[in-house]
């Protein structure tokens, strides 16, 4: 292709996607201004009274959206799945009980394949949030609330294929899930509790899920010699040694770096107590692994000791932290 044509695609091509992106940023403007405070609140009261699960249900792109809506508020501590319509027609409506609450999306409002839980919802009694254009179509009439989305068109040149109005929905699928972690006082531990696999399970590990402990734990008394210090560190291959007093209590630590410039002919008649690092930087067993990551950055070394009461329980060393995808 010659470089004038090429040029020329490369320019039409970047402002077709300016053009999208404004096209829906207008749209979340529209929700933004659209948003009522009175039906957000009746649909939160809903989620957060209901003693069942909240059950996502719409057809085609709405129910792609719907599934992404379900899948963050059940990792967020709203117990949530997604039904298809189609499905719930066919027995799957069972899977709906008197205790959940609904949430029923479609930009038009007149899925046909949505009748069926609609009549179900209404016949016992099941709270349903509908999220639509059209609050005078079927779901919008149906609706315990409606959280109405813009009504401004879409990205798509065609103004057919959905785009503008998902990814609304989806912003206000964001609005929910975030809501509901506000008034539940959802948790980084609870998000660990949620999440233990992956990247986001590696950062939010706590530090005694990787420390090592009892025997595995480079420890010696504060007056222990040299000779001592450097069998226990050359043993537990960590780098380190931390020294305890009579109480039991971390006085101090010697790494690795330490030996190596306080290094004399003198050095095996030396005391720990005499070339150790008082006050060592230390940890808590129940602080996140990313928090230990940050401090090891923060202040240049590569173990920390883990103390309950000011006491060592374990050390963590930062190759555990790279090994579990931490950094």
């Amino acid at each position: 292709m010659p470089a004038a044509i090429q040029q020329s695609q490369m320019e039409s091509d970047r402002l077709s996607a300016i053009k999208t992106i404004d096209s829906e940023i207008r749209a979340i403007e529209e929700l933004k201004k659209s948003l009522d405070a009175e039906s957000l609140t009746k649909a939160l009261d809903f989620m957060q009274n209901s003693t069942g699960r909240i059950i996502i249900t719409g057809m085609g792109k709405s129910g792609h959206i719907g599934k992404k809506i379900a899948a963050s508020l059940a990792s967020t501590g709203t117990p949530s799945f997604f039904v298809h319509p189609a499905e719930a027609s066919h027995g799957d409506l069972g899977m709906i009980t008197d205790d959940d609450v609904v949430i029923a999306i479609s930009n038009s409002g007149e899925s046909r394949e949505l009748i069926d839980i609609l009549n179900y919802c209404k016949r016992f009694g099941i709270k349903l949030i509908a999220i639509t254009k059209n609050q005078d179509s079927s779901l919008g009439k149906a609706g315990d609330v409606v959280l109405l989305l813009p009504n401004n068109g879409e990205a798509c040149p065609l103004g057919l294929a959905p785009t503008s109005s998902t990814t609304a929905t989806l912003v206000l699928g964001d609005i929910l899930t975030i809501r509901m972690i506000e008034r539940k006082g959802f948790s980084k531990e609870d998000f660990n509790d949620r999440h233990p696999g992956g990247k986001l399970g590696s950062i939010l590990k706590r530090v005694s899920d990787l420390m090592h402990t009892g025997q595995d734990m480079p420890l010696l008394d504060e007056n222990a010699n040299m000779q001592a210090v450097l069998l226990e560190m050359t043993s537990k291959r960590l780098g380190c040694v931390g020294f305890v007093n009579s109480a039991g209590i971390l006085t101090g630590i010697l790494t690795d770096g330490d030996l190596r410039r306080c290094l004399s002919a003198q050095i095996l008649s030396e005391k720990a107590a005499d070339l150790m690092t008082r006050n060592p930087k230390t940890i808590a067993p129940e602080a996140m692994t990313a928090e230990a990551l940050k401090i090891m950055h923060d202040k240049k070394i590569t173990n920390l000791f883990v103390v309950d009461n000011l006491k060592p329980v374990g050390v963590i060393h930062i190759h555990d932290l790279l090994n579990n995808g931490v950094a």
